[in-house]
């Protein structure tokens, strides 16, 4: 942002005299300046002073000078201005809306201290600061203030944010504290923020940070949360003074700052989010800035200084001018002023969230705004300056905007509509519709207010061509959804969206009612249709009627007038309403009854008053009577009773105008009595629940008022005793009794026999109620009532009087139902076969007749086709086995499938001659194939033919006629019916015949015959695709001979043979068409040769005038030269072309050059303008003589050319010395140069360059250089030659880049001897740079032929020992390199040591390596993968590096599934106790514990290896820093596992331990979360079972099932672990990953736990101890005591123990002594291992009573 000066609006005067304060107005209109005198001046927005006005003391009696003015501010609504003075006191001045009203005090608010700063934040809200350091807030509403808070330090600034909803105040002490009142969901704190190190006299707040800048000369900007962001340091310069105030843009993107003389401007980057200075404005005798006023709209900033001046600054980015219509002030990235340049208006257009306007566009009718930010769109109006800001993600510009309505934009992107209502900042709403047109969106905003409705928001649009949808933008849901059937091109919401108008593309127009969801058709043929403005009345035209719907709640009520053009508008205004028609070219008015429309909308605005007035001015119409109709029923709801009654009165609804009439007296006479609303009284509102006929609302509300009588008469009165009997019975009326028997007696009185009786019903007299229905005629309601009674049922002669009636009265049903009940069976079927009650006669024949079942079902079946039910009579007569008369049923009921299905099942000669009805319904639906297969059963194949005949299938037809008749007979059955179609003229069924029996030649012929070569070129192409070329072009010659020459030339073209085309017309003169073929079909030059003939034909003028009007003038005359018609092409370039004529001397001198007539053709050239082409013919021909004389005569320039052209042949004839001679007169030297270079004659070459072009010397003698080494042996020869020529003349750097020049791939030993000469002569001769040049160049020479030594001696030379280093290195003089590194630069020696070593390992050598690098030989080994050599080598070394090499092999073994060589590996080398290293040991006892196999006597030694390292790395863990660690215990349980495992394998192998392995399996258990659980419970199980430990063997082979589920179901979750309750067996174990027990032994367990399951003989118990616990469990439940484990068996010791020397190591005696006894009994090795282990382990064994020997 940049400051532009305005103009000056106080000037300033020559001593101090400070501007206090400053302010401009919320609605930028005014401006308040407060000077030193403590008055306040106002301007208007243009700067213009319009008044002033002076302050006041609070106490006058300190007179008038006795305050300053501190602090100023403008209400929200800028008709107020706050004054905040030091005299203790806050002044609110009213200042009105215009320029000269009063000024009046209307609040003042006293304070304990100086007023030092004031801001007016929101309406009714003023906060300022005060010099004893609080802050506080004055209510101009209340007239009361309040502290916010205090501080102890005097207020030196206070400001806003840019929403006004929270204040930053700075004090002396250098604090600045935030308050909000709103922190707008910005989550930032409250209280102190920052403590600046001055005092923050400018400070403002912007919309991403805190600027606050003092007497310390710095500017800081804080963070939302008070860190610094950024440091603008002035205390160096000595130009700038303290910083006196500060102000942020309205958009809070810029911040001005006021020092001596200069404005500071920082403006805040969005992209790199940081601040950065703009030039500072700098104004000489400006002085101190001491008040800055930034007005609302950003587009102007004032400044006021020390000495009194005012100046007015314009702040803007850019300016635009958009269209030459508005001017754009972009005032800040995020906000732009739009001002209309016409009218003078302006709209402050701003991003509420800071983003950055991009571009501003003014659109619909240059009345609305729409400008995008990065992720916002905003849309404004400018006429009533609404604006809105949406989010918005940008969609590339694709947006469509619609601004036909008022109230909303309506915006189309990618298929969806979005709606913004304008001055609302988020969507209305947005829906997917790809349907973009106006028309066919209809949106209502509030458009009329409606009694109960404060908000009304709809939209209708269209989601497919068919289907509209309505929905309520408020809620945001869909009211109404319309499918039509056809497609809708027009529709309209009325201004209350309750109704809804569309038109189809038929011009059919509907009216849909969205609160009933009803569709009416109201109007045909509708071209046009608006609803009237204002109101729910609604005008179309249909042809020459205009109609008019004055009341939109009755459609079928319109009136229709008669117009003689079309509608054109409605115009509304001045009291009328009028249609406006075009007739002819007037527009007539045609007025509409303003009075109708008025009523319409008094209705709506509920003025029900003004709608009656109206009304009785009217006659009585159809439409004044739906309008009384409608006022009524509203009126009635809205309980304005009255009007309700003069309603009915007018429509002659006497009765209830009567009643109203009695209503409204009553209502009248309360509200006198009682005053208040008559209405609300009760009988007032049980009349009109009456009149609504709710009787039980009435009753309901009589009986709230205990008016039980009254709630009786009128039940009474309405004879509706029912309901007046159930209120007297439940009030305990006690007139109950006379009331029944006066209903009774009405009753008779009024011969409601039927009525009466079921009263008697209901009071349990069954014969009276009999007596009565019987009376009434009514028996069937007397043998309903006999048949639910068995006493009445006794009484035969009752029942004998109903059943004579019922048969009476022909209802036989009810009589068979009753001699049915009354066991006589005979009678009731007889009965039920009377009354056709067919069901129950079958029902009750299948129980009491059975014979008579199938007679039944036969009468049925009669009976219903009587009835016309032939569906239902078909089941009945299959019942019957009445197949014909089913059959017939079938097919009289169209039930076709049900006919072939009951055909089928009859005998052929039955169903034959039913098949072909059948058959012939499925051929008029189409369904041949059925049709024929039925009409094949039915032996009528003939008639099938006949039908696909008919059905002009012929190929059908005629496969079936093929199945049963004879070929040939087929053939000329067709060939017939051909020709006679023929005869009739029907070609095209004929030719099917033909083409049918494979006759195609026969269709073709005949089409020919009757010339419809169409169809005989199609059936050429069909059948003879190889002659239809040759029938086009027979056709053609045939028609062209006939003289039908446009149909000959269509078959020419078809043949693909223009030329004949052509050629026809050309013959025939028709010289157009010719060209017209040509142009179309002849390729690029065809017509324009046909051109040139026609011209040609014609001659002279006619054929100029032809080609210019083909424009084929030029190109004809090109032609005619083309085609050496050199006289014609003359002719035509003289009559129209003159230019053309050198041209076609040209081309004629060129043909004549080609004849060779010479001497002609240099004529022509010369009278075509080139005598240079007559001297190249000549000298082309080498008749040079000739040509010199032409170049002499016509071309002097040519000369040269010809003496160069005969020294070329005098070169040809080797003659170089005529060449060389011919050549110089034509100053041409070059020239002679090149030629002898060509020749190979280098030293002329050299001669001549000396001579004439000694500027080319140099280069040439390159050249040759570069010549003499391109020819290989000869050139090198050349080249050593020279260089020995420049060595003896003392051209000693041109002979070094000779030799240095030498390639020669055949001979190295020359190449070596030159480049070393050259290095030679180099060193001798050459200075040193040059010579070391020299060297560089030879040395990477001779290293590339191998010569490495001589190179290296070279680089010596010079001293270049790394050089020779390296040489020696590539040549694999290793000693070589060596000696020179050690005596000539020993910092190279690791160098070649470092290169031998990689040479080495590149080739492989470990061998040597390992005398030079063991760790890189070890490295390569592993490479290699020879892990032999590896851990050998490495096993010479240290243990470290051992242990290194063997943790790799062992992590190579295990991933490579060796666990069991990788544990070989360990045991031969030991187990170090390395932190690294424990994984490895782990992984090794995981897959040894998980490895299958290993629970038998053989696997002892791999589990005695697994002991023995483990013993092993718990020895070293013991000495280690990870001694007592938790590694180290797990460490101790895997060894005490692999110890069980171990001593059961060896326990395995003697018969007598076969206990202590079992004992074993079971300790085991309690290790599962080490061990697989599968595994562990299977061998556990297993062991026990061999034991015949059954109930252990049960539980354990139990848990092991559940556990193989689990590990199916991949989840533990579901185990049961009552059985190990109060056990050491833990619960929580790790999930095994696959199963370890193969399913052929699950097989087995399942079995036999099944087995053992369903004897029940086993407890599932485990077996417990003397202790109460299980016995093999170390801690004992009920006490928690844990005793030792047993070393040979793992279970508790509880007595007879024997302790080792190792503490907690110990034995059972009786198992230690079992143990040893089986030792001596056998001599087993392995059992003498794990006695040699337990010693060693436990430290020695407890007695010495037994040797290993």
């Amino acid at each position: 942002m940049q400051l532009k000066h305005l103009r000056t609006l106080l000037s300033p005067q020559d001593g101090a005299a400070k501007v206090t304060c400053m302010a401009w107005s919320q609605n930028n209109a005014k401006f308040a300046v407060c000077t030193v005198d403590r008055v306040v001046l106002l301007y208007d927005e243009h700067g213009e002073r319009r008044d002033k006005f002076s302050t006041k003391p609070a106490d006058m009696k300190y007179g008038r000078k006795s305050y300053m003015v501190k602090g100023m501010a403008f209400s929200p609504d800028s008709t107020k201005i706050a004054i905040g003075q030091t005299d203790n006191i806050i002044y609110v001045y009213k200042i009105g809306e215009d320029w000269g009203d009063k000024k009046v005090i209307c609040n003042k608010f006293i304070q304990t201290s100086a007023v030092t700063c004031l801001q007016w934040p929101a309406e009714y809200i003023i906060v300022f600061g005060l010099a004893e350091g609080k802050v506080r807030l004055a209510n101009t509403k209340t007239n009361k203030s309040s502290t916010i808070y205090g501080t102890d330090s005097y207020v030196v600034s206070l400001t806003t944010n840019c929403s006004g909803k929270g204040i930053l105040s700075g004090h002396a002490d250098g604090t600045i504290v935030r308050y909000f009142f709103d922190d707008e969901g910005s989550g930032e704190s409250q209280g102190k923020l920052v403590n600046h190190p001055c005092p923050p006299y400018a400070l403002a707040w912007a919309t991403n940070s805190i600027v606050a800048a003092g007497c310390d000369r710095r500017i800081v900007a804080y963070g939302k949360e008070g860190h610094v962001l950024q440091t603008f340091d002035y205390s160096r310069d000595p130009q700038e003074r303290e910083f006196t105030t500060a102000a942020a843009s309205p958009g809070g993107q810029s911040v001005v700052l006021g020092s001596y003389d200069r404005l500071r401007v920082l403006n805040w980057s969005p992209r790199r989010s940081i601040w950065e200075e703009a030039k500072p404005k700098e104004i000489a005798n400006l002085y101190t800035v001491t008040a800055l006023a930034w007005k609302r709209d950003g587009s102007r900033l004032c400044a006021g200084t020390l000495c009194g001046g005012v100046e007015q600054f314009d702040c803007c980015l850019r300016r635009s001018i958009y269209k030459n219509k508005f001017e754009l002030t972009y005032v800040g990235p995020s906000q732009v002023i739009v001002k209309n340049l016409s009218s003078g208006t302006r709209v402050v257009l701003k991003s509420h969230y800071g983003y950055e306007v991009e571009e501003v566009k003014i659109l619909g009718k240059e009345r609305y705004l729409v400008a995008h930010t990065s992720d916002t769109l905003l849309l404004g109006d400018l006429n009533t300056n609404r604006l809105s800001e949406v989010a918005w993600q940008g969609s590339g510009g694709n947006e469509k905007y619609f601004f036909e309505n008022e109230n909303v934009c309506m915006i189309f992107n990618a298929g969806e509509l979005t709606l913004v209502e304008y001055g609302s900042n988020d969507t209305l709403g947005s829906v997917r519709t790809e349907f973009m047109n106006p028309h066919l969106i209809s949106v209502r905003i509030n458009e009329r207010h409606q009694r109960g409705m404060e908000d009304n928001k709809k939209l209708a649009y269209l989601v497919d061509i068919k289907t509209i949808a309505i929905v309520d933008l408020i809620g945001g849901y869909n009211i109404g959804t319309i499918s039509h059937e056809s497609r809708v091109d027009w529709l309209e919401l009325n201004e209350t969206g309750h109704k809804l108008l569309f038109r189809d593309r038929k011009l059919r127009l509907h009216l849909y009612d969205i609160e009933s969801c009803t569709k009416t058709m109201i109007l045909n043929f509708c071209s046009y249709v608006q609803w009237v403005p204002g109101s729910d009345v609604l005008v179309a035209q249909n042809r020459n009627s205009l109609c008019v719907w004055y009341n939109i709640e009755a459609p079928e009520r319109v009136t229709m007038s008669s117009i003689r053009g079309d509608v054109i508008g409605l115009e509304r205004g001045g009291g009328k309403t009028e249609v406006m028609v075009t007739e002819g070219v007037t527009t007539v008015a045609y007025t509409l009854d303003e009075g109708l429309i008025e009523f319409g909308t008094a209705i709506d605005d509920g003025n029900y008053t003004r709608a009656t007035a109206f009304l009785e001015t009217l006659e009585m119409t159809p439409e004044t009577e739906a309008m009384w109709k409608t006022l009524s029923k509203l009126a009635l709801e809205a309980r304005q009773l009255h009007i309700a009654e003069r309603c009915f009165s007018a429509l002659g609804h006497v009765a209830k105008a009567r009643f109203l009439h009695e209503t409204n007296e009553i209502a009248d006479q309360v509200s006198r009595e009682y005053g208040g609303e008559g209405t609300d009284f009760y009988q007032v509102r049980a009349r009109l629940a009456m009149l609504e006929k709710n009787y039980k609302l009435a009753e309901m509300i009589f009986l709230e008022q205990n008016a039980v009588e009254e709630a009786m008469d009128m039940y009474q009165e309405l004879h509706r005793w029912d309901e007046c009997i159930a209120v007297a019975e439940a009030k305990g009326h006690p007139a109950l009794e006379k009331l029944r028997r006066d209903y009774y007696q009405w009753l008779m009185d009024t011969q409601q026999e039927e009525r009466a009786g079921e009263l008697q019903e209901s009071q349990g007299d069954g014969l009276a109620a009999i007596s009565l229905y019987l009376k009434a005629g009514l028996p069937a309601k007397a043998a309903r009532l006999v048949l639910t009674r068995e006493e009445l049922l006794a009484n035969t002669e009752l029942v004998e009087h109903i059943t004579t009636a019922l048969i009476k009265g022909e209802l036989y049903e009810r009589a068979g139902d009753l001699f049915e009940k009354i066991r006589n069976p005979q009678r009731a079927l007889e009965c039920y076969c009377k009354g056709n009650a067919f069901m129950k006669a079958v029902e009750l024949a299948r129980l009491a007749f059975p014979v008579e079942v199938v007679r039944l079902e036969e009468a049925w079946g009669d009976h219903l086709v009587q009835q016309k039910q032939l569906d239902a009579a078909i089941n009945h007569y299959i019942e019957a086995r009445c197949s014909i008369k089913a059959i017939e049923a079938a097919l009289g009921a169209r039930q076709w499938k049900k006919a072939i299905y009951i055909l089928d099942l009859q005998d052929r000669n039955t169903a034959s001659k039913y098949y072909p009805r059948v058959a012939q319904h499925y051929a008029s639906l189409q369904e041949y194939e059925i049709a024929e297969e039925l009409y094949t059963k039915g032996d009528r194949t003939k008639d099938a033919i006949d039908m696909y005949t008919q059905a002009g299938r012929w190929e059908q037809a005629h496969k079936l006629a093929m199945k049963c008749m004879r070929p040939e007979d087929v053939s000329v059955l067709y060939i017939t019916q051909a020709q006679e179609m023929e005869k009739q003229g029907k070609y095209r069924e004929a030719e099917r015949l033909y083409v049918t029996v494979e006759e195609p030649d026969l269709a073709i012929t005949m089409f020919k015959k009757h010339k419809l070569y169409d169809d005989m070129i199609r059936l050429v192409g069909k059948h003879h695709p190889d002659l239809l070329s040759d029938t086009h072009l027979h056709l053609g010659k045939e028609l062209e001979a006939e003289g039908r020459l446009q149909e000959a030339e269509y078959h020419y073209l078809e043949a693909q043979e223009w030329k004949a085309t052509v050629n026809m017309y050309r013959s025939s003169g028709l010289w157009e068409e010719a060209y017209r073929v040509a142009k179309a079909h002849g390729g690029a030059n065809a017509h324009k040769h046909v051109a040139y003939l026609w011209a040609k034909s014609l001659g002279g003028e006619a054929a100029v005038r032809l080609l210019n009007k083909l424009g084929l003038l030029e190109a004809a005359i090109d032609h005619a030269a083309d085609n050496c018609s050199f006289e014609f092409a003359f002719e035509l370039s003289r009559l129209a072309l003159k230019h053309k004529t050198p041209e076609i001397h040209l081309r004629y001198a060129l043909n004549l050059e080609d004849e060779g007539k010479f001497e002609e053709a240099e004529a022509e050239f010369i009278r075509a303008g080139k005598p240079k082409e007559a001297v190249l013919m000549f000298v082309h021909n080498q008749n040079w003589e000739a040509a010199q004389r032409v170049a002499e005569a016509h071309d002097p320039d040519s000369v040269a050319e010809v003496l160069v052209g005969q020294a070329r042949g005098a070169l040809e004839e080797k003659d170089f010395q005529k060449a060389e001679g011919l050549l110089l007169r034509a100053q041409r030297p070059g020239l002679a140069l090149n030629y002898y270079k060509e020749a190979g004659l280098w030293s002329d070459a050299l001669r001549i360059c000396k001579d004439y072009v000694p500027g080319q010397l140099e280069a040439l003698q390159e050249e040759y250089e570069r010549e003499a080494t391109k020819k290989g042996t000869r050139g090198v020869e050349g080249l050593v030659e020279q260089a020995r020529q420049w060595e003896q003349a003392g051209e000693y750097s041109r002979a070094v880049d000779c030799y240095l020049k030498v390639r020669d791939s055949g001979s190295s030993s020359l190449m070596e001897k030159c480049w070393m000469k050259a290095a030679e002569l180099s060193i001798k001769f050459l200075p040193p740079q040059r010579s070391l040049e020299v060297i560089r160049a030879v040395g990477p020479q001779l290293i590339g032929i191998g010569k490495h030594n001589a190179a290296a001696e070279l680089y010596l030379n010079l001293d270049l020992v790394k050089e020779a280093i390296d040489a020696f290195i590539e040549g694999e003089e290793w000693n070589k390199a060596k000696r020179v590194a050690k005596e000539l630069d020993p910092r190279y020696e690791d160098y070649v040591d470092q290169h031998y070593k990689e040479f080495l390992k590149n080739q492989g050598k470990v061998d040597s390596l390992v005398g030079v690098d063991v760790i890189a030989a070890l490295d390569l080994y592993v490479e290699q993968g020879q892990w032999d050599k590896c851990i050998e080598t490495a096993t010479k070394q240290n243990y470290k590096i051992l242990h290194k090499y063997v943790a790799l092999y062992a992590t190579h073994l295990i991933r490579e599934g060796g666990s069991a060589q990788a544990l070989a590996l360990y045991v031969q080398h030991g187990a170090p106790a390395n932190p690294q290293n424990f994984n490895i040991y782990k992984r090794i006892f995981t897959d040894m514990v998980s490895s299958p196999g290993t629970n038998s006597a053989e696997a002892y030694h791999s589990w005695a290896d697994l002991r023995d390292v483990l013993f092993n790395l718990c020895e070293n863990l013991v000495k280690s820093s990870e001694a007592n660690s938790p590694a180290h215990e797990e460490f101790e349980t895997m060894l005490l596992i692999a110890h069980y495992y171990a001593t059961r394998s060896a326990a395995q192998s003697i018969k007598q331990l076969e206990t202590v392995a079992a004992r074993l399996s079971v300790s085991l258990l309690r290790h599962t979360q080490l061990l697989p659980a599968d595994k562990a419970f299977y061998e556990a199980g297993i062991a026990a079972q061999a034991v015949g430990w059954e109930n252990m063997a049960f539980i354990f082979l139990n848990r092991f099932l559940d556990l193989t589920d689990a590990i199916e179901e991949g989840t533990l979750d579901a185990l049961d672990h009552s059985d190990f309750q109060d056990t050491d067996i833990p619960f929580e174990v790790p999930l095994p990953a696959k199963q370890h027990i193969p399913e052929a032994q699950r097989e087995e367990v399942r079995d036999w736990v099944l087995t053992v399951s369903m004897d029940q003989r086993l407890e599932q118990v485990l077996p417990r101890d003397e202790r109460g616990a299980y016995e093999a469990s170390l801690v004992a439940a009920s006490t928690g005591v844990r005793a030792l484990p047993c070393l040979i068996t793992g279970y508790p010791i509880l007595r007879n123990k024997i302790e080792f020397k190792r503490p907690g190591k110990a034995a059972n005696k009786d198992n230690w002594n079992k143990f040893l006894m089986a030792i001596k009994t056998s001599h087993s090795p392995v059992c003498q291992d794990v006695l040699k282990f337990i010693s060693q382990w436990c430290g020695g064994l407890p007695s010495t009573s037994f040797s290993f020997q």
